[in-house]
């Protein structure tokens, strides 16, 4: 006889449970996606509310308001706090507002997070050069030379080092700021442009000779170049390469006639030429006529002065030299030619300060004074 197997008699309830345990879970299941598709729903809208806001921000920032600038970015931050890139533009609307401590905080701390970031340690830089922190400046704008950059970090690196070299001649800090560019002219200079920055901000830092290299190199691509042309003229003269000065600037003179700085130049350039008796290959009849014209002005120089102890060994001694000074008794004697220019070098120098505005010859005297010391 078989037996069949006993069936396990459940309760109701029990048999219910299960299916209730199961519709259960997929109620929470569905609740779950819900709730995540309802929090999507939720980030979308607030990143789309920050992008809105940003993009008021951008095109206020763009045109210089910066008072709605700051109120648009920092709406969007309500919706993007952890934004690098909003908090970077709202602390360069607070910059443009001239609230640079509030701009400051900002950068800071995006500078403690991103440490290579270019445009930070620019905008850093430009806040402590505002104080007057130059330490503190010098710093951050080399932090931006040498960090990354989005976009093309080689032009970006050199528009950096260029504020850098314009600030250190805002202070006056020349020997720095001569230094910093000649690290720019190793990857700068590559067309007439870059050359002519280079040259004129080379003579603002008084290195007169990489300047005129840099106008030359400039020259080479654009020879009737008026600024060019000014430029390294204004360098041979601070070199006091006076023939090369004067063939550049009587060149630029006829690009730009208008030129007074030009004009004032050549005209000294030219003076110094035709008063120094010792440049090479002067016939000796020249060299002769030019000694006793300096000689006659510097008397007329002493002339001008008042009474004076200091002035009055220089005056006895050109009344006394006087009587030697013709054409005959140099022809016969050539180093008076020499007496003669070394006391007229003495008597410029001495009244350069004390008888009253110098005249262009008086000046040239004094700069060809200066050439044969030099030399």
């Amino acid at each position: 006889m078989t037996t069949e197997p006993r069936r396990l008699d459940l309760p109701p309830y029990l048999r219910r449970e299960p299916l209730t345990l199961a519709l259960l879970t997929g109620a929470a299941v569905v609740f779950f996606l819900a709730v995540s598709a309802l929090s999507g729903i939720h980030d979308a809208q607030r990143e789309s509310l920050a992008q809105r806001w940003a993009g008021r921000g951008v095109a206020d920032l763009k045109v210089q308001h910066y008072e709605p600038a700051v109120v648009d970015f920092r709406t969007a931050l309500l919706y993007a706090r952890d934004s690098s890139a909003y908090q970077l533009s709202l602390a360069q609307a607070l910059m443009g507002l001239h609230r640079n401590d509030e701009a400051e905080a900002y950068l800071i701390n995006l500078w403690e997070r991103e440490p290579e970031n270019g445009l930070v340690s620019l905008e850093l830089a430009r806040i402590a050069a505002s104080k007057g922190q130059t330490d503190r400046a010098l710093r951050y704008y080399h932090n931006a030379i040498y960090a990354t950059w989005t976009g093309s970090q080689d032009e970006a690196r050199h528009q950096a080092r260029l504020e850098l070299v314009n600030y250190l001649l805002r202070i006056d800090a020349k020997p720095q700021a001569d230094a910093e560019l000649i690290d720019l002219a190793a990857s700068f200079g590559r067309n007439s442009q870059e050359n002519l920055l280079l040259g004129q901000l080379f003579l603002r830092a008084g290195d007169s000779r990489r300047a005129l290299g840099a106008f030359q190199d400039a020259l080479k691509r654009h020879r009737h170049n008026a600024t060019a042309l000014a430029g390294a003229g204004t360098a041979a003269y601070q070199l006091a390469m006076y023939p090369d000065a004067q063939r550049y600037l009587e060149r630029a003179h006829t690009a730009d006639p208008g030129n007074s700085e030009v004009s004032a130049e050549l005209n000294m350039a030219q003076a110094v030429l035709r008063w120094d008796p010792f440049r090479p290959q002067i016939p000796q009849a020249d060299r002769n006529r030019m000694a006793l014209d300096a000689f006659a002005a510097v008397g007329k120089r002493l002339k001008t002065c008042p009474a004076n102890p200091a002035i009055q060994p220089l005056q006895e001694s050109w009344t006394k030299l006087k009587p030697q000074m013709s054409e005959p008794l140099l022809r016969r004697q050539p180093d008076l030619v020499n007496t003669a220019m070394n006391l007229a070098f003495q008597i410029e120098k001495q009244t350069a300060n004390m008888c009253g505005p110098q005249s262009d010859t008086d000046r040239a005297l004094l700069l060809i004074s200066n050439l044969h010391e030099e030399n």
